[in-house]
């Protein structure tokens, strides 16, 4: 079992652990409601923002996966993360499956670094998870979200209204 992330490469990207030093940009990247708007409605307070970057660190020594920075390869900032969750949502659809998720700074959309990032995050699974599937979750109309989602091979499998909003839930098979 992983109990912190190995540190993954990318042509552009550094897949890796959460440091004390990322906290401003962290705090930034969820303070902007550009990337806030289809996570969650709002931006994020400081102490709500860090204590999410906290939960996510947190993950690996607990489920044996979790959430890596994604940093840039030449720079070494924090320019987003994700990875694989258990969040314990209540949505039954999620329960016994890893929980795919996402986000970049809004000054990094567009470039296909979320697709080159979670394409790495999901071949790490195939590679070392006993899954049969991932999931992951995307509110209606989140285009950009749902773009990368079918490239990785996620396909929709129903929705859900537990959360504050209705999202659409999406699996994709191992080796999918």
């Amino acid at each position: 079992m992983f109990t912190s992330p190995p540190i993954i490469e990318t042509p552009r990207l550094r897949l890796r652990e959460h440091r004390l030093s990322d906290k401003a940009d962290h705090i930034a990247m969820w303070a902007d409601e550009r990337v806030t708007r289809f996570i969650g409605g709002e931006p994020r307070a400081p102490d709500v923002s860090w204590g999410k970057f906290l939960s996510a660190a947190g993950l690996w020594p607990v489920m044996g996966y979790g959430y890596w920075v994604f940093a840039d390869k030449v720079t070494d900032k924090l320019i987003g993360m994700g990875g694989l969750s258990y969040f314990a949502r209540g949505i039954l659809e999620l329960e016994g499956q890893p929980e795919a998720g996402w986000a970049f700074d809004a000054d990094h959309w567009g470039g296909g670094l979320a697709t080159e990032a979670m394409g790495a995050v999901l071949a790490w699974a195939d590679a070392y998870l006993d899954a049969a599937e991932v999931r992951c979750i995307i509110e209606p109309g989140h285009g950009a979200s749902e773009r990368v989602a079918a490239k990785l091979g996620f396909v929709p499998i129903g929705e859900s209204d537990v959360l504050a909003e209705v999202v659409n839930i999406y699996a994709r098979v191992r080796g999918g």
